[in-house]
């Protein structure tokens, strides 16, 4: 991934990661002993991760412990899905993400004692994330029971430039007498990992998951190579040390099947000091694809290799990747310090989150946690993807790949179901549906036309045309064939998508859900479009011209529900005339509506669990007048009520958009603010990462005013009382263009472009050119005064911090 951040020519509005001041908090994230009471959520938020390896933030000991992982990107097992009563085409069996043998855990006994931090005396603990260096540091001092006191540091990294390696540098010293050690590294298997049944949203996990396949340790060095049952997938983790400490230590080595153990021992007396570095290599593949020997083979090479470059080339490695990576990805915002620093934290996540050089793609949770059992769902290419393909354009290219890689599934799928071209899963890991759920599961079809919305951002960034030959044009046609067969032609020859699930899960099974309806139409026309523009490809799809026509009409017919009596569009036909939610009798303690309520409750009342049709206007804006986003804002900000992590970003852009910039800062604030804060008392279970990939939306297209739907940048920009200055950078078709707002003008620049580069733009409705030679500044304009704030469900309004 970090490639994909690399700019070439000068750089100079280099970014506060090289140039800021030493001391610069918003570029940390610290906990302390304090801290203790919220482990699980520690350990997502200190997650270190590369796109391939993951390692959730646990203490090095392993304990005290909220859920351990060590992920490896698509690794699962199966598990038999069972129903009280079964119906055809229900999903037979789902996949849940497993733990990797754990590289990370090293333990620590103190004359015989295990260093806990549940016991003896804590006089100093301070873990800090590092979000230039991409490090996670640990300082610890510990008084044993038995009053013998040691200082432990530790520093972890997982390698972005390199995929298989992570690191971790631990280093022991007596505080005042001398003390007999015993230090133990240890690969460990099958770790125990606690079962969390109170939320449907959490994982199902499995026990023992691995079968030992080879186990061995060699003098500093280990190997471990497992396999899972059901779903036919190996996994090697490789370890070797390096070990620098007084003559008299000395080391023993052991191992079991689900075990590598190199045990350090020695007495040190005070000055001296024992530091150990393990560097480990993790690989998966197909049961059937790579001998068990062969994978050894390649992470012990590549453990080996890292050792013998050393821990500090990694780190110096790490912290030239991030530099390079900050330069795109870092979003300046001046005058909420707290917000800065939680963005700079969402923006360290999404560079973690994925890579350009494998074939795989990004969960909902990323390497963070088991949430949601590890799946991927629409939430990375609606809310991910748009993010990743205007600052690392590659890695989007590398998750649509991975898109195309499963259109055999897909198609399968849509058989099943009796429909026409492809159906992609609702939630899955391996290309199949996983999701029991089946209003969602099998009628949220508008994933596919999310994928479609991707390919057809990504294209039009960066103009890949060879990605749209090989693999976009695929997705286009096979999603576009779905829409033509599911719709319905009415009497009226209006064009209805009948019976599916909208983004709002509380509203399910319904007729024409605008959103659907709006990104299908998107769909079948970007395909004929594509179609049209690449006519062999086209061919060899079997696309004809009356299919491309089939397309175009069925688009143009598209039927879009709009309640004229009250003017706006309806969530979906007929919604506006549900009853109204009795918000009066909902207590604070009823939320989550879905963990209160039967569904049939839900479905029948107005009420949104997240945006819907807010995200309709955010994705497809062009569709709408403004006078339309206004009333549809008011609207249905009064029955939305956040029950999930994806509703704030999209509210805070039409906020923005409309002009109610406090309660868009607000809902911006609470995106941002979702794991860092752990919002909705889920973060234990991974990062919320389209709650921070939608913390750049709410920021770039909502006070930025970005809009991309007819293939061309548009900018429409307005600041918040409480920003003084934003600034951010974008990618397109080759060059970055770096936009900055104050209250009182908007520059936009080229700052690495050498030559006659280029970009056309529009900026309040007036065309402009940018070029390398020099920025091109405008004017703010006033924000037209809205009214007054629309008003949302009880108790339910965003926390005010816009007039603090």
């Amino acid at each position: 991934m970090t490639g994909d951040f690399v700019q070439t020519g000068s750089t100079t509005d280099q970014p506060q990661s090289t140039a800021g001041r030493a001391d610069d908090e918003t570029w940390r994230i610290r906990r302390t002993a304090a801290d203790q009471d919220r482990l699980g959520e520690t350990e997502s938020i200190f997650a270190l991760s590369n796109g391939w390896i993951g390692w959730r933030g646990v203490l090095d000991e392993g304990a005290p412990c909220g859920m351990p992982g060590s992920y490896v990107n698509g690794f699962h097992e199966r598990r038999e899905l069972s129903y009280p009563e079964e119906g055809y085409a229900f999903p037979s069996a789902s996949d849940t993400v497993i733990s990797a043998p754990n590289a990370a855990l090293i333990r620590l006994w103190v004359d015989d004692e295990p260093l806990d931090l549940r016991t003896g005396t804590l006089r100093r603990h301070e873990r800090v994330l590092d979000l230039r260096t991409g490090v996670l540091t640990r300082e610890t001092e510990w008084i044993s029971p038995a009053g013998r006191g040691v200082r432990l540091r530790s520093t972890r990294l997982v390698s972005l430039p390199r995929r298989p390696v992570a690191a971790v540098r631990y280093e022991v010293e007596p505080l005042d007498t001398a003390v007999e050690l015993r230090v133990c590294s240890d690969l460990l298997a099958n770790e125990k990992v606690p079962e969390r049944s109170d939320d449907p949203r959490a994982a199902s996990v499995p026990t023992d998951p691995l079968t030992a396949e080879t186990y061995r340790a060699t003098g500093l060095d280990g190997v471990l190579v497992h396999r899972t049952e059901r779903s036919g997938q190996r996994v090697a983790v490789a370890v070797s040390h390096v070990l620098d400490g007084p003559d008299t230590v000395t080391t023993t080595g052991d191992c079991t099947p689900d075990r590598v153990r190199l045990t350090v021992t020695g007495r040190l007396h005070p000055g001296e000091r024992l530091r150990l570095t393990k560097f480990a290599a993790y690989e998966w593949a197909a049961v059937d694809e790579t001998p068990a020997d062969e994978l050894a083979a390649l992470v012990t090479a590549e453990a080996d290799t890292a050792r013998a470059d050393g821990f500090d080339a990694l780190l110096t490695d790490q912290r030239a990747a991030l530099d390079a990576a900050w330069q795109v990805a870092d979003v300046r915002l001046d005058g909420d310090p707290e917000l800065q620093q939680a963005v700079r934290f969402a923006m360290f996540h999404l560079i973690q989150a994925g890579r350009p050089d494998c074939d795989r793609t990004i969960s909902a949770k990323g390497l963070t946690g088991n949430g949601y059992d590890g799946h991927v769902l629409w939430d990375t290419e609606s809310y991910v993807l748009p993010v990743l393909t205007y600052l690392a354009p590659a890695v989007a290219r590398s998750a649509l790949t991975w898109r195309h890689a499963h259109l055999p599934e897909a198609r399968e799928r849509a058989a099943e179901l009796r429909l026409t071209g492809a159906t992609f899963p609702w939630r899955t890991i391996g290309g199949r549906e996983c999701s029991g759920y089946w209003p969602a599961g099998t009628a949220g079809l508008h994933v596919n036309a999310d994928v479609a919305d991707a390919v057809l951002r990504y294209v039009a960034a960066t103009d890949d045309q060879r990605f749209l030959a090989e693999a976009g044009l695929e997705l286009l046609v096979e999603t576009a064939r779905l829409w033509h067969g599911f719709g319905h032609w009415s009497g009226d020859g209006g064009f209805h998508l009948h019976g599916v699930t909208g983004p709002d899960e509380y509203t399910a099974l319904v007729d024409d859900n605008v959103f659907t309806n709006l990104m299908a139409r998107r769909n079948l026309r970007g395909a004929a479009d594509a179609a049209e523009r690449c006519p062999e490809v086209a061919g060899r799809l079997g696309v004809d011209r009356d299919e491309v026509a089939g397309w175009r009409a069925a688009a143009d017919a598209m039927a879009i529900p709009y309640d004229s009596e009250r003017g706006v569009h309806q969530q979906a036909a007929g919604f506006t005339e549900q009853p109204e939610w009795d918000f009066a009798n909902t207590s604070e303690d009823d939320y989550p509506l879905l963990l209160h309520f039967p569904y049939l409750e839900l479905y029948r009342k107005q009420v949104v669990k997240q945006a819907d049709l807010v995200l309709a206007m955010q994705l497809r804006p062009g569709e709408f007048t403004a006078d339309q986003k206004a009333r549809n804002l008011a609207y249905y900000e009064a029955r939305t009520v956040r029950d999930s992590s994806l509703s704030a970003a999209p509210q805070a852009v039409l906020a923005a958009e409309v002009g109610h910039l406090d309660l868009a800062y607000d809902l911006f604030a609470e995106s941002v603010l979702q794991d860092l804060a752990d919002l909705g008392d889920k973060t234990a279970d991974g990062l919320h990462l389209a709650s921070l990939a939608g913390a750049w939306l709410a920021l770039v297209q909502g006070f930025g005013g970005l809009r991309d739907d007819r293939e061309v940048l548009s900018f429409d920009p307005r600041l918040p009382r409480r920003i003084d200055r934003l600034a951010f950078s974008l990618r397109w078709r080759g060059h970055r263009l770096r936009v900055t707002l104050t209250p009182t003008e908007v520059r936009y620049e080229l700052p690495d472009a050498t030559g006659d580069a280029e970009i056309e733009l529009w900026h309040h409705g007036e065309s402009l050119r940018v070029t390398g030679a020099e920025p091109v500044t405008r004017p703010m304009p006033p924000v037209p005064d809205p009214g007054p704030e629309p008003p949302s469900p009880p108790g339910r309004r965003p926390t005010r911090r816009s007039a603090d």
